[in-house]
């Protein structure tokens, strides 16, 4: 997986100009890369204006945008965290057979969105779309026929003999035109008479489909009486071959004697002429023979080499063994072609699989392949077969690791497919953190809903930065819409204290405003949370103050308003407002301030007033030429004198008494 055998397909950018200077970002988090292009705006010649070249993106995964894919994406999904989940309880041959299993149930998704995508290419009225649909559905065939090939030799590991049954009902499952050649043959009058008939009675012999072959020889038998021999013949050689069925106890070596002594018996009858007066019973006979002349006439009915490679098994070597796989299918391969045309990415994959090289399936189709999602999880799938233990890449990760990674990357390119992601990342345990690190930050957040699960995630993992990070963005997000107990929450989530003392200021400023808090349930209930910030814990003991105020507990109400004051912890520009609210504690019948109380409160008053320093050479100068705070201050030093009198008197009287 180092080095690429070949370079790598060119994308052509529509009105990229390699001769004028070029603007490009590479590959990032987003997977997408953007390129100035030679485009413009159609604009008026006569004005001028300036104009902006427009932006081309290329995505890198666009697969993940098909509707019908993303079910495949879903479905796939389920599968692979349950294999996840019971890998510590396979063992044995439970393991065996839960794997394949697995892979069964990861065909069957692949097949199911093959069916809905040729159902959409049928019913597409735009004939660019449906060849963009019959496209889609071509490489998923590809893709299905590639893992049943690998879940045969890699999972399976079917030894000889039941091998070739496997490798038939591989062929008969992926070149199934048959069918519908079968059905449209028996639906007529007389199917003996049909043009297609023996083209239907050839291709179920090429199968190894026997008994449904001598039920068509039988239809020729009673149409035609002068080939009734011929047919019950060779409809007898049909019976009789030998073939190893799944419930039966013989042996390998009972079989090929058996299947000696019946290939003789063809061969007499073929040395015998007993066929001479029909070619086509003597071409079925050749073929039951394997000989590979009579079978390569028939190439158009085994439409691709794999199909002829399997049926030359079956009838010449029915007992290969796997070793000897890749022997036959590269002979195969060259006969089949004939010099005539060069090998398709597919058969080069399928050859890499007959010839047990795993690494080069994987790479094959690595290459070959639109998207990662085909070899993340099959490569996953051989992982926990154990087939991949000894190959870890030179930068670090294992192969299954990497190819997990870069599928995941897709899926946090798709605005709703990226919570699947997470789950992949979560299975790849050298890098899968740091990579969900980088790309859960890059998640747009539109709305708090997607905000929530986001930071759900994070939590879920003590993702802490990216908790922080992310509560920040909804704090000024919450700031920007004036949704201050919003602003408030999320910047106490994040621990910031610099945000939640701006916020603080915000609520602080309203209320100078308005004269009333809003929020109050969130302010009323911050508990511990409060000592984040001076600030925020101002706010908290302020509301405090008018709780207490509105409970008519004007002794605590006092108290707490000077601690406030004295201990620095309000912010001077709001000393005034403080000690207006003092003036209804000043006024009260009952003398709520002790003397020593009201020495400190004349001294904030001056020291407010007169701009000393630390109090800030603005407010001195606001309150001098502010009629209405002169006014106020007048008003509090006269109250002041007035409650420091009547506390002197009081504290004096008690003294005495």
């Amino acid at each position: 997986m180092e080095e690429l055998d070949c370079e790598p397909a060119i994308t052509w950018i529509p009105g990229v100009n390699s001769k004028k200077k070029q603007m490009c970002f590479d590959w990032g988090p987003g997977e997408m890369l953007l390129c100035e292009t030679s485009f413009s705006k159609k604009v008026d010649t006569s004005e001028k204006v300036p104009s902006c070249p427009f932006i081309y993106i290329v995505r890198k995964d666009v697969d993940v945008y098909s509707q019908i894919l993303r079910k495949l994406f879903n479905e796939s999904h389920g599968i692979f965290i349950g294999l996840q989940r019971i890998e510590e309880e396979l063992t044995g041959k439970s393991r065996k057979a839960q794997l394949v299993r697995v892979s069964k149930n990861y065909r069957s998704v692949i097949r199911a969105c093959m069916e809905e995508m040729h159902q959409v290419a049928i019913a597409a009225k735009d004939p660019a779309s449906g060849r963009q649909f019959s496209s889609q559905v071509s490489i998923l065939s590809a893709m299905e026929l590639i893992w049943n090939l690998c879940e045969i030799l890699f999972i399976e590991v079917a030894p000889a003999g039941p091998l070739l049954l496997h490798l038939l009902d591989w062929v008969r499952l992926h070149v199934c035109e048959v069918d519908s050649l079968s059905a449209d043959v028996l639906g007529s009058e007389n199917p003996s008479k049909h043009e297609s008939f023996w083209n239907l009675v050839t291709v179920l012999v090429l199968q190894g489909r026997l008994d449904e072959a001598r039920q068509m020889l039988s239809k020729e038998a009673d149409a035609n009486p002068s080939c009734a021999s011929m047919c019950r013949i060779l409809g007898d050689l049909m019976r009789t071959m030998p073939i190893l069925s799944p419930g039966n106890t013989q042996t390998l070596t009972e079989l090929e004697l058996k299947w000696q002594h019946w290939r003789e018996e063809c061969e007499r009858h073929l040395q015998d002429s007993t066929f001479a007066a029909s070619p086509r019973l003597e071409a079925l006979c050749k073929i039951m023979l394997g000989d590979e002349a009579t079978l390569l006439e028939h190439k158009e009915l085994l439409s691709n080499w794999y199909h002829f490679l399997v049926t030359r098994l079956l009838y010449s070597n029915p007992t290969v063994k796997p070793i000897d796989l890749h022997f036959y299918a590269q002979s195969s391969l060259d006969m089949f072609l004939g010099g005539e045309s060069s090998p398709e990415p597919l058969d080069n994959i399928l050859m890499a699989a007959f010839e047990f090289d795993i690494h080069q399936v994987i790479k094959e189709c690595s290459i070959a392949l639109s998207n990662w999602w085909f070899v993340a999880h099959l490569t996953d799938l051989l992982d926990h077969c154990r087939l991949l233990q000894s190959h870890n890449l030179y930068f670090g990760s294992n192969m299954r690791e990497f190819l997990l990674l870069e599928y995941a990357s897709g899926l946090f390119a798709h605005h709703s497919l990226w919570q699947l992601g997470v789950d992949y990342f979560d299975y790849c345990p050298e890098l899968g953190r740091v990579s969900l690190e980088l790309h859960i930050e890059r998640i747009p957040l539109n709305t708090e809903q997607k905000a929530l699960k986001v930071l759900r995630i994070c939590e879920q993992r003590q993702m802490t930065e990216q908790v922080r990070s992310i509560c920040k963005i909804l704090a000024m997000k919450a700031v920007r819409n004036n949704r201050l107990g919003s602003a408030l929450s999320w910047s106490i989530r994040a621990k910031d204290a610099a945000f939640a003392t701006l916020v603080s200021d915000r609520f602080l400023r309203d209320y100078c405003e308005r004269g009333c808090f809003s929020d109050l349930d969130l302010i009323d209930n911050l508990g511990p949370a409060m000592m984040l910030s001076d600030r925020l814990t101002f706010l908290g003991k302020y509301r405090e103050f008018h709780r207490l105020y509105g409970e008519k507990r004007f002794a605590d109400a006092a108290s707490l308003l000077l601690s406030l004051m004295t201990s620095q912890i309000a912010p001077r520009s709001f000393w005034m407002t403080l000690l207006t609210d003092a003036l209804p504690l000043l006024e009260q019948k009952q003398v709520i301030f002790s003397s020593e109380q009201t020495y400190e409160l004349m001294r904030c008053l001056e020291d407010l007033a007169s701009g000393r320093p630390g109090c800030g050479e603005l407010d001195a100068q606001r309150l001098q030429d502010d009629d209405i705070e002169t006014t106020k201050v007048e008003m509090l030093r006269l109250a002041l004198a007035r409650n420091l009198a009547r506390a002197i008197i009081r504290e004096g009287s008690l003294e005495g008494s």
